[in-house]
């Protein structure tokens, strides 16, 4: 198959991902509504840590075997077991110290030339110096914008392998596989804009995002998929996969406890656990349908 051929398929792979998020302009959902989505979104989260652990552990078991069977591989397995664990670390504690770091970020600072102040300690308008560009987005979009980067590395990932079976000429499998994300990604855009169905302004009135920052979300996603795909085309490589599947997973893990942690300050665990259940059936749903069609 041709390089742009494959491109287009990579590209089709990840455009999907921007038939989940009109979700996120729904107009003031319920309370209810609003907390189901949510969950939902975190059961879609957990198919896809388990989905990419599942890939991720593919070369290390298959290593481990090798040393069962006495054919050696044990260097090997050690050497994916370090990329999978460094891969896992980075993805979750790198989002750990982000928001440590975004949060002093958040509240106003002083300004580099401050104006006189009225008295001893006061504080005037012109000290103050407002938060700016993510900093000053609500907790609801720095969340979707994390989703987005954790779906992001996974789909890069997917994306290697669609530029692999291309290059490889095998282009039924590429072309399962360009169905199969592409119905994953249909969920993971849901599980992106899921939390801004409870964004609300200063006032307490619900705010909708623009369709500019969804397609920014939809980019961040679905892109990497394009440009994993074109990289998949040029060279095969398994340890590169078992980094970015391990990232992602780590991240998703991460956005995963924030995601609950909303569920359940709203005190309703009948809802979080509809949800979950619905996101999880679809994830395996989309799964099961891509398997059942020879993937």
């Amino acid at each position: 198959m041709s390089l742009s051929a494959t491109l287009v398929l990579g590209f089709l792979a990840g455009a999907t991902i921007l038939l989940g998020l009109p979700v996120g302009r729904l107009r003031r959902p319920a309370p209810s509504l609003r907390l189901f989505l949510n969950a939902a979104a975190v059961g879609v989260l957990l198919f896809l840590v388990w989905d990419v652990l599942s890939a991720a552990w593919e070369p290390i078991d298959a290593a481990l075997e090798s040393v069962h069977e006495g054919d050696g591989g044990l260097g090997t397995a050690v050497g994916y077991g370090l990329l999978a664990t460094t891969g896992l670390s980075v993805g979750l504690l790198s989002l750990v110290h982000y928001e440590r770091w975004m949060a002093r970020q958040v509240p106003a600072r002083p300004a580099d030339s401050p104006a006189r102040s009225e008295g001893p300690g006061a504080m005037t308008m012109g000290e103050v110096k407002p938060p700016r560009g993510i900093a000053s987005w609500s907790a609801a979009r720095r969340l979707s914008l994390l989703i987005a980067v954790g779906i992001g590395l996974h789909n890069f990932a997917e994306g290697l392998a669609i530029g692999q079976s291309a290059a490889s000429g095998e282009i039924a499998l590429a072309l399962m596989l360009v169905i199969g994300f592409g119905l994953h990604n249909a969920t993971e855009g849901f599980g992106i804009v899921a939390p801004l169905a409870a964004d609300v302004d200063g006032d307490g009135r619900p705010r909708r995002p623009g369709w500019g920052f969804l397609l920014a979300m939809g980019a961040i996603a679905g892109g990497p998929t394009f440009v994993g795909t074109l990289l998949g085309y040029g060279f095969t490589s398994e340890p590169l996969s078992v980094v970015f599947l391990t990232l992602a997973a780590g991240s998703l893990i991460y956005v995963i406890t924030q995601l609950i942690g909303v569920a359940t300050r709203a005190r309703r665990s009948d809802l979080l656990a509809y949800g979950i259940l619905v996101g999880l059936l679809a994830g395996f749903l989309t799964d099961a349908i891509v398997t059942a069609a020879g993937v």
